[in-house]
């Protein structure tokens, strides 16, 4: 079972429980299927009410987020279990993607294009709703669509990453290209 830690161990900004973010997380690592020896770090800095979160190490794993990411939008600083698996889930499948070789993940040095970020997020997102978690699926599509365009060759290449299994960066990288290269240019 992977080793998680939630910092800081006592939240005094915001009414988390890191034992409670920490199982969440144990629970994420083996329903994704990373090592069992995985060690996973998340790091919230509770100063921040906004929700940015980053993937900043996979040996150990360590996820950075702003306690907005885990906060409950209907009750202010009050951590929302369904955020904290949404945020998890997705980041969680990305490391995972960054442990297989056979992914081939960009380094954490590259400078990602936000249309290839943004189809490696719906992926990630994809395999979590696949394991019954939700989804906000045309959430998921409008965003997509905001990056690759609003065509049919974009909404084809969204249900491919939505739905296949398998993908590599290489994968997501073509269809995300090909998906941009159909869009209507700027008038």
């Amino acid at each position: 079972m992977a080793t998680v830690t939630v910092s800081p161990e006592t939240f005094s900004m915001v009414s988390f429980e890191g034992d409670r973010i920490a199982a969440l997380a144990e629970r994420l690592a083996g329903e994704i299927g990373l090592p069992d020896d995985v060690e996973i770090r998340i790091e919230v800095d509770e100063t921040s009410p906004l929700g940015r979160t980053t993937l900043d190490s996979v040996d150990p794993v360590v996820v950075s987020a702003e306690s907005g990411a885990f906060e409950n939008p209907k009750e202010p600083r009050h951590l929302s279990e369904t955020n904290v698996t949404d945020v998890l889930g997705r980041v969680l499948f990305q490391a995972g993607d960054r442990l297989d070789p056979d992914f081939g993940a960009p380094s954490f040095d590259d400078d990602l294009p936000m249309h290839h970020s943004v189809a490696w997020d719906i992926y990630a997102v994809a395999r979590l709703a696949r394991l019954g978690y939700r989804s906000q699926r045309q959430r998921r599509l409008y965003h997509f669509r905001n990056r690759h365009g609003f065509t049919d060759v974009a909404d084809a290449a969204f249900e491919r990453v939505w739905t296949e299994d398998g993908l590599t960066w290489s994968d997501l990288v073509t269809i995300s290209d090909e998906a941009l290269a159909a869009r209507e240019p700027a008038a």
